[in-house]
């Protein structure tokens, strides 16, 4: 499949080791950025975080990423389990042309990493347990 970006080897890797992780309790988040000069989809950060708050809080504000998450989605019988979500993050305001650098590689991204459940976000302060919880259940 053609893209407009490539991939970067070791963002693959990690990915996969992500996936399977074990998860004790928490999320996990994996925010991935494009390199404009080298058109490559590269990792930006690793966090491991109490609530969606706090990712919410290191996505910039004018810039798109796309964040791979392990939500920990607590189920009203009881059970607990860790979907993996993709969002695309693409905040109002940004440049048509990184708009566009994004969105083109999305899908390729998505397919790369094998990612089913994926969200559109185009306000970080959007991004709340409750919203989770109704793109999840």
């Amino acid at each position: 499949m053609s893209s407009t970006c490539d991939i970067d080897p070791n963002l693959v890797a990690k990915l996969k080791a992500f996936r399977f992780a074990k998860r004790s309790q928490g999320i996990a988040a994996l925010i991935c950025k494009i390199d404009k000069n080298k058109l490559l989809i590269e990792e930006d950060e690793d966090l491991q975080l109490e609530s969606l708050d706090e990712l919410a809080e290191s996505l910039p504000e004018n810039t798109p990423r796309y964040v791979v998450v392990s939500y920990e989605l607590k189920h009203d019988d009881g059970r607990v389990s860790y979907p993996l979500v993709f969002i695309y993050y693409s905040p109002n305001g940004v440049k048509p042309e990184l708009n566009m650098l994004y969105a083109s590689a999305k899908t390729h991204f998505q397919t790369a990493n094998d990612l089913g459940k994926v969200f559109d976000l185009h306000d970080a302060e959007s991004l709340t347990e409750k919203w989770m919880r109704t793109k999840l259940l």
